[in-house]
């Protein structure tokens, strides 16, 4: 692939990840969330926006390590990929979950970034998977919950 057409596609991906495009972005779904609501339930729904944000947090670290580490290994599914129901998150853990989502979230583009990165060759430790399949894979996944968290958030009377 020549390095414009790499640029754009880079580029496409880097503004999948950051800037929804279509969508709101996850910085615009929980700006302004009045942290008592972090923690609420809301009838029939099994998990709260904390219980989402933390889900976010766990798999985007999940697949940055799979495309680093050949000697990565999967957490359990699902109880590796959320967080335990029962653990109310305090001020300092939400922003703990906040700046590793930014932090890996950088390191996955960094790694996009890297000239030497092979978006397409697949990753020798995994079955078939590339550095492509994964930011898309990213990019959905996140859009997924983000429209859960503002849906909660409508919910919740905190949406604007």
């Amino acid at each position: 692939m020549d390095q414009p057409t790499r640029a754009a596609l880079v580029a496409e991906l880097t503004q999948l990840l950051t800037a929804g495009n279509a969508h709101a972005t996850f910085e615009q779904a929980i700006a302004e969330l009045p942290p008592a609501v972090r923690n609420q339930t809301v009838p029939e729904v099994p998990y709260t926006i904390w219980h989402l944000v933390e889900h976010l947090r766990i798999a985007q670290a999940d697949i940055l390590e799979f495309c680093v580490n050949p000697a990565y290994v999967a957490p359990e599914w699902p109880a590796g990929y959320w967080p335990d129901k029962k653990v109310l998150v305090d001020e300092a853990g939400w922003q703990a979950a906040l700046t590793a989502i930014r932090h890996d979230q950088q390191q996955f583009i960094d790694l996009l970034e890297n000239p030497a990165t092979d978006l397409f060759t697949p990753l020798p430790h995994g079955d078939g998977q590339n550095l492509f399949r994964e930011a898309l894979l990213i990019g959905d996944h996140a859009a997924y919950h983000v429209g859960e968290i503002i849906l909660l958030r409508r919910l919740l009377g905190v949406w604007h």
